[in-house]
């Protein structure tokens, strides 16, 4: 339960707001310097193979410490937590920054960056989230959801716009400075403002702790429903993460592309992402929720085969294609996001 002290209703939007907005300047950070390692790695290499390897270092991490960050998360103090993953990501960019600065930058360390900065977002952003329902009363909680939904859409629109300039005027170790600096205005409202804390039961414990990851897994494999959308959602990516790791060089080889093609295809995308939310918001989708998702999933894999056959002069229709991507994957996760988190049996 909520701790009376450190909460109180008629006060929570300045606060969770002041703290949100450094949120938001950290995830813009993130994905300029993702958009800009991505091309970096293209144009250097051109390499399958390597765009393949930074991916796993990106996204592996997250993956194995899935099962068990909630249940840390919830142990820990998760204002303390976010400062720590904030802090790693920024030295991660800091140190990467120096080395492009001096000349002696590798494919390694763009490696060992990248996999340093998945751990601090894979303890950071579930973080964020269980901050967010004891910061924010019940009843707002569907419109924040929504608002970080807008969130995501509308950085996936600036940040490649933003990379693709800054690619053309500053030096790459410029636009990792500005990730450092971005994660610093993440980090100081953390400092000054507290979070809310949990009141657990005395027996709560670090003795505890397996039985809580037990206790989730038998909740999971319990409700075939949550097992059956955990299973849909795994295999999804699992055939989506390739295609997404290897767009930038379907745009750089392909269709003869430079970052900002590469940058249109991204903001296609994020428009995409904003539209889907836009158009579930007004229509609702279809009253069984699964249809839902399942009729956006379909619709996403004849998109990304759009992408992948259309013809070297036809950009364009890849672009479009893209932002179909994006309409399709913001109206196949909502449903399940709310099916998940907002289910009765969670209350």
């Amino acid at each position: 339960m909520r701790s009376g002290i450190a909460w109180s209703a008629s006060r929570w939007r300045g606060r969770f707001f002041t703290i949100w907005t450094g949120q938001a300047f950290s995830l813009f950070g993130s994905q300029l310097v993702q958009f800009a390692l991505v091309w970096w790695l293209t144009e250097k290499t051109g390499s399958g193979v390597v765009l393949t390897l930074a991916t796993l270092a990106a996204v592996l991490p997250q993956v194995v410490l899935g099962p068990f960050v909630g249940t840390l998360v919830d142990r820990w103090d998760r204002r303390l937590t976010m400062i720590v993953a904030d802090g790693a990501t920024a030295a991660a960019t800091l140190c990467l920054a120096i080395l492009f600065a001096l000349g002696v930058a590798r494919l390694e360390h763009v490696y060992v960056a990248l996999f340093v900065r998945s751990i601090g977002g894979g303890f950071h952003w579930p973080a964020m989230r269980a901050s967010t329902t004891l910061m924010v009363p019940e009843a707002q909680l569907s419109r924040v959801a929504g608002l970080n939904q807008v969130l995501q859409g509308a950085m996936s629109i600036v940040a490649p716009a933003a990379g693709a300039a800054l690619l053309a005027l500053v030096p790459l170790q410029g636009i990792l400075a500005i990730d450092v600096v971005t994660a610093l205005l993440a980090i100081v409202p953390l400092a000054f403002l507290q979070i809310p804390s949990v009141v657990r039961s005395a027996a709560s414990g670090a003795g505890t702790f397996t039985r809580d990851l037990a206790e989730g897994f038998r909740f999971v494999v319990s409700w075939r429903g949550l097992l059956a959308t955990a299973a849909i959602a795994a295999l999804l990516n699992f055939l989506m993460a390739p295609a997404g790791s290897l767009l930038p060089l379907l745009v750089s080889r392909h269709f003869q592309g430079t970052a900002v093609h590469f940058a249109a295809a991204n903001m296609a995308f994020g428009v995409g992402v904003v539209a889907g939310g836009a158009i579930l918001a007004a229509w609702g989708g279809f009253r069984r929720r699964m249809v839902t998702s399942l009729a956006a999933i379909i619709l996403m894999g004849v998109a990304t085969l759009a992408v992948g056959l259309a013809s070297s002069a036809f950009f364009a229709l890849a672009v479009g294609a893209m932002g179909v991507v994006g309409i399709a994957q913001s109206m196949a996760n909502s449903p399940l996001i709310y099916r998940t988190f907002w289910h009765p049996r969670h209350t």
